[in-house]
């Protein structure tokens, strides 16, 4: 596609960030930040699930750093074009490819513009037994032209605090105070036959090494469920720096939104995008609490576009507009693919047209073990065998097995729900704004590349 000549904001794109930014126009952006997936060969980095995050996980994998090095390549050469000629960059990465990056970034930007490597050090982490524990991410802090924004007053912190632990500084307080003519209170040493002046009301501008912005903990009430969740101070530290109030922030690679709800939150413009349909979801329940109004662009919209989904995405979105609870087995998970709000009632997705008898009876199994006596089938459409033997399992069993068409979840809308649909929301509360985050999965629950896709053609096969 053609670059549009304009840029709107307070908007989150959902698909591959390579072609939303080359529909981007040029210079338009005053501050990018970047926490793409690092090269570290974790299962993590398939946070959602979703096969477009499979297939971009692989893309990058398949032949090593320079793959990965290329891959970022292609989007930096674009972020470059829409960075504004007083714009900044902040890439975020670790030791696995920093070195790689850095090379790259100095023949996109130039060394000349090179401005800072930033050392983001936290303590928490586990230890090392065969070397030095590893405490640090490194942001790369890149200009386009020879001038650019960079606000020192509004990330310097006062004289007399520690920057690492926030507490007072004896040796500073010590000292006497004194007033100069102007009224101004300062503080003294004398070195080597001279006085050196330091004033209270300056504060001390960080160094390139942060200290005291740590990890997210596990329970810490920023966390929405992403695994590689950066904190919002972290965040702020960057975009009060280079940026100003009405500035457009543009973050890539959102993940779960933090640097787009703290430009909101500082008064700036932004555009956030992801390529997982379950992130963009996520992110605009974050937004929205914040009382920020969204606009969703490429998420699918119309009956149509759900049959062009790939499998895992399909599951994800109407898990997601149902407001229900993922299963946390992507896998073998005997036939429930999540959970329904409040109740707690299995779900099961089926991407299909004519979804037949054998499906509902072995539903029926599946409810049985979960303990419950009803559930929710989802599909395209329902054969009249597959409503026989629903009716049959209610009038033997007691159990109910819900039919729910994918085009009633499109069309009804959650403001118009049908009288069956509704069930799906018992109690539901007067605003989805209220409704939690989802919860962050446990490392052991994460599957693995090759079982996500194992399981993609496992559901593709059945599907047939």
């Amino acid at each position: 596609m053609n670059p549009v000549g304009y840029l709107k904001t307070g908007v989150i794109q959902c698909d591959d960030n390579l072609r939303l930014l080359a529909q981007m126009p040029a210079e338009c952006v005053d501050l990018i930040y970047l926490d793409p997936p690092f090269f570290s060969n974790r299962n993590y980095e398939v946070i959602w699930g979703d096969e477009a995050e499979v297939r971009s996980f692989e893309d990058r994998w398949e032949g090593g750093i320079q793959v990965y090095v290329n891959w970022m390549r292609e989007r930096m050469m674009e972020l470059h074009r829409v960075l504004r000629p007083t714009g900044t960059i902040y890439l975020h990465c670790d030791h696995h490819a920093s070195h790689y990056l850095k090379v790259m970034m100095d023949s996109i930007f130039g060394t000349a513009n090179f401005q800072n490597e930033l050392i983001w050090h936290y303590a928490s982490g586990g230890r090392g037994q065969k070397q030095y524990p590893r405490k640090h991410d490194v942001l790369f802090l890149y200009t386009k032209g020879k001038k650019w924004t960079f606000n020192a007053d509004a990330v310097g912190v006062p004289r007399d605090v520690c920057q690492l632990c926030d507490h007072p500084l004896k040796k500073w307080n010590n000292l006497k105070k004194h007033v100069d003519d102007d009224g101004r209170v300062f503080r003294s040493i004398k070195s080597a036959g001279r006085e050196y002046r330091y004033y209270d009301d300056e504060p001390v501008l960080p160094t390139d090494v942060w200290l005291g912005t740590n990890h997210l903990h596990q329970k810490d009430p920023e966390r929405v469920g992403y695994p590689t969740q950066k904190p919002e101070a972290l965040l702020e530290r960057v975009i009060k720096a280079s940026s100003n109030p009405g500035d457009i922030v543009l973050d890539p690679f959102c993940g779960c939104g933090t640097a787009i709800a703290v430009a909101h939150r500082l008064e700036r413009q932004w555009v956030g995008m992801d390529i997982s349909p379950t992130a963009v979801g996520v992110m605009q329940l974050r937004l929205e609490k914040q009382g920020a109004r969204v606009d969703l662009v490429g998420l699918p919209v119309t009956v149509d576009d759900l049959r062009a989904l790939r499998p895992f995405e399909f599951q994800n979105w109407v898990i997601q507009r149902v407001h229900g609870t993922h299963s946390p087995r992507k896998s073998g998970d005997m036939g429930v693919d999540g959970f329904s709000f409040m109740e707690h009632l299995p779900i099961q997705v089926k991407q299909s047209e004519k979804v037949g008898r054998n499906v509902v009876d072995n539903f029926e199994t599946a409810v049985e073990r979960s303990g419950k006596g009803k559930g929710y089938i989802v599909a395209f459409s329902f054969t009249r065998n597959a409503r026989e033997e629903a009716a049959r399992a209610k009038a033997e069993k007691g159990m109910e097995i819900e039919l729910v068409e994918v085009a009633t979840l499109v069309e009804g809308g959650i403001d118009r729900v049908t009288p069956k649909l509704a069930q799906l929301f018992p109690e539901l509360p007067a605003s989805f704004l209220d409704l939690p985050l989802p919860a962050a999965r446990s490392k052991q629950a994460r599957p693995t590349v090759e079982q996500l896709v194992q399981s993609d053609r496992a559901l593709s096969l059945d599907d047939d």
